[in-house]
């Protein structure tokens, strides 16, 4: 009896209540977003986790040896694995005769008078040598050449902002997709060869300081333009079998310009947000301690004319410290605003220099045909 006249108080009671709420009006308020800030704690965690990463992706691009390689006397070697198919050329005189053969599933082969040979995991060098060695009972003095015809057993996969070229002339697949392997490949030759980021103007442009790689479940986000302009090899990280790499497109795009050299956040930025070279400036963070801000080079109309392109100086030193506002010149779509180390003497000199980074960017195709020779375009042409 004590308990139900208990409940039927506090039945009451909480009638009451929302009875009393509902005849007042309440302004719910939460922490500013500016005066949020994270517990000690989490920040400690974020720290550390990224410190970790940051060694992590270091260590991924000083690798000596992965399942695709191995170095052996200092030159990278690709490792032999099921669905490779090798030629294995013997020669006798100046005659040779060529046989091709595939790696089985279990990591075997055969030729000639042998059976069941282990090759995976090896090279074609070291394939070479215990194919001589075991011939050698049958022959005085046997002599064949090794190579890898068909890459199988490594793959990557790409995905996300990569250019799908005019594959006409080529025949070279490019694009998102599955790519083999065929040996100690960086991350950047790995975007390169399937096609380059996208930086057109009718697509979502890539973001290359957010490129990830995923590895054994585990994620890495590694910031390529450091790679590419600050000459930071510890982020051209050297791709694994079965890494997936996804490059992320910009967060908006259209009409853009590009900000490199000594400035704290290089990348591509929106024309209307970077629409004068003081603004360009601020959106990449501000000038470096290194840099020479009296001798800003913009270069313009590299797209329209790559022979002829249109290079205008300006002193950033004038505009900060003078208030000549002159020097703060508005800035046209596709323009490239580069920040010098060292003052620009010779502005030809400075054209060959710049001249690779601006295909990368704005010509991927002329720049991979370019970046690799002949003899791995064939290959790659055959594989893909």
């Amino acid at each position: 009896m004590i308990y139900r006249i208990r409940n039927i108080f506090l039945a009451v009671i909480a009638g009451l209540f929302i009875l009393s709420l509902s005849g007042c009006t309440f302004e719910a308020r939460g922490m500013p977003v500016k005066e949020f800030r994270p517990p000690k704690a989490v920040e400690e965690k974020d720290a550390g986790q990224k410190k970790e990463m940051e060694k992590d992706i270091i260590r991924m691009s000083r690798v000596t040896e992965n399942s695709v390689f191995t170095e052996k006397r200092g030159i990278p070697e690709y490792l032999i694995g099921p669905g490779d198919v090798l030629t294995i050329t013997f020669w006798e005189g100046s005659k040779s005769t060529p046989y091709t053969t595939e790696i089985r599933s279990d990591g075997k082969t055969s030729y000639s008078y042998m059976d069941d040979i282990a090759v995976a995991g090896l090279t074609s060098h070291e394939v070479d040598e215990i194919l001589t060695k075991a011939l050698k009972e049958y022959i005085r003095i046997p002599r064949i050449d090794v190579v890898v015809k068909e890459y199988r057993s490594k793959t990557a996969l790409l995905f996300g902002q990569i250019n799908r070229l005019d594959t006409s002339i080529s025949g070279i697949g490019t694009g998102p997709g599955k790519y083999p392997l065929m040996g100690k490949t960086r991350i950047l030759d790995f975007i390169v060869m399937a096609g380059g980021p996208i930086t057109g103007e009718e697509f979502a442009n890539a973001d290359l300081r957010r490129v990830e790689v995923v590895r054994k479940g585990k994620s890495y986000t590694v910031n390529l333009y450091k790679a590419m302009f600050q000459g930071d090899v510890g982020q051209n990280v050297v791709i694994d079998d079965g890494d997936i790499v996804t490059v992320p497109e910009l967060p908006t795009y259209g009409e853009r310009v590009y900000v490199f050299g000594e400035v704290k956040t290089q990348g591509i930025y929106r024309l209307k947000d970077a629409y004068d070279l003081l603004a360009a400036i601020s959106k990449a963070g501000g000038t470096t301690r290194v840099a020479v801000d009296s001798d800003i080079k913009i270069i313009r109309g590299y797209k329209e004319n790559r022979e002829k392109p249109i290079i205008l100086a300006a002193n950033l030193d004038e505009i900060l410290k003078k208030g000549d506002i002159t020097q703060n010149i508005t800035l046209q779509d596709g323009d490239v605003v580069y920040v010098p180390r060292t003052l620009i003497g010779d502005l030809n000199e400075f054209i060959v220099n710049t001249t690779p980074l601006l295909d990368y960017l704005l010509y991927p195709d002329k720049y991979r045909d370019a970046y690799f020779n002949q003899d791995t375009m064939l290959r790659f042409k055959k594989l893909h």
